[in-house]
């Protein structure tokens, strides 16, 4: 068999494969468990995800990628090919090439670092491209003609909002608040204000449960359970919509803005557009109950979310895959 062409979308919580000609075949968490005492790989993607807070000392499940980047060289070379070797696309003659995703303001240090990362697992070519351009090509938005698009990816690590026109971005920003921001946040009101310690699991299902972020959206409870900080005995709270969206609204206003800033720095032809076409929201942000109402409320453009927001990256890299030769031109050098 001939070497295929498979796409990354390395995500600090999840990690997709595109792989060409099969479309999406893996959608595992980014966390590996290591054993500390012998640093020995135990456990990658779900079956590592279930052990997040729940392992004895000597076992630590970790996540090596944070804000979008590689904070763990080794254990992300020993997860992406522990992914490569799962879905069988390398054979002993040929390596694939891969295109693999990364946000749009990282330093050339930190793609060589992904670019390493995916050559030691297993790479032949590595290409990087940057993720709101691959989102946007994978909400189906024509992004190689004449006319603005704007699209807001948000991630688990980052935050990526671009304008882009004729197959580039125009104005981008990226920030490092996403979906683990808002975790800490609901898992640090619960702690301050119930003196109740939870884990960043429980503080997950939280925001997708009764989680919303715009004012009134949503009116629902949850009962959860923790550790009491004051005698340490186990405990259980109910808690509100609307104290959730109080948790998350600092970190909310912060993606509010970047996209502001995004807007006022379009030039006026592609604002234009942007009114008629509106803003694509992907990533697994788009899952947060109200995030389109309020950031159309905010930006007075329409929003919209996109068709599975989670695989809009991973989808992207596959039709670029298509294209592969012709973006062979502009691989990013570093």
């Amino acid at each position: 068999m001939f070497g295929r062409d498979i796409g990354i979308d390395l995500g600090t919580a999840n990690v997709l494969i595109h792989v060409k000609g099969r479309g999406i075949v893996l959608n595992e968490p980014a966390v590996v468990a290591i054993d500390t005492s012998t640093k020995r790989v135990l456990a990658v993607g779900e079956e590592a995800f279930r052990m997040v807070g729940r392992t004895p000392g000597n076992i630590v499940a970790i996540r090596p990628l944070k804000d979008g980047v590689i904070a763990d060289f080794e254990t992300t070379e020993q997860m992406l090919k522990h992914f490569l070797e799962k879905i069988r696309v390398k054979s002993w003659f040929v390596k694939p090439r891969i295109l693999i995703c990364c946000p749009t303001n990282i330093t050339s240090v930190e793609q060589k670092a992904i670019r390493e990362a995916a050559e030691k697992s297993g790479g032949k070519n590595v290409y990087l491209e940057e993720e709101p351009k691959v989102a946007a090509v994978g909400a189906g938005m024509d992004i190689y003609q004449p006319s603005g698009n704007m699209v807001v990816d948000i991630g688990g690590g980052t935050t990526d909002v671009a304008v882009l026109s004729m197959g580039d971005i125009v104005t981008a920003s990226s920030i490092k608040i996403a979906g683990d921001r808002f975790d800490a946040d609901i898992l640090h009101y619960i702690k301050k204000k119930y003196k109740l310690l939870i884990g960043e699991r429980t503080a997950e299902t939280i925001k997708k449960e009764v989680g919303t972020v715009f004012p009134g959206a949503r009116n629902e409870e949850i009962d959860i359970r923790g550790r009491d900080m004051v005698n340490g005995l186990p405990k259980t709270i109910n808690i509100k919509s609307e104290e959730i969206r109080v948790a998350m609204e600092e970190a909310v206003y912060h993606i509010v803005h970047a996209a502001k800033n995004v807007l006022e720095k379009t030039p006026p032809e592609l604002s234009a557009d942007i009114i008629d076409r509106g803003v694509i929201i992907t990533g697994g942000g788009a899952y947060l109950h109200g995030i389109d109402q309020l950031l159309a409320e905010e930006l007075k453009v329409p929003v919209f979310i996109a068709e599975n927001p989670m695989d809009c990256v991973a989808n992207g890299t596959g039709m670029m895959l298509e294209n592969l030769d012709r973006i062979n031109k502009n691989r990013v050098k570093v």
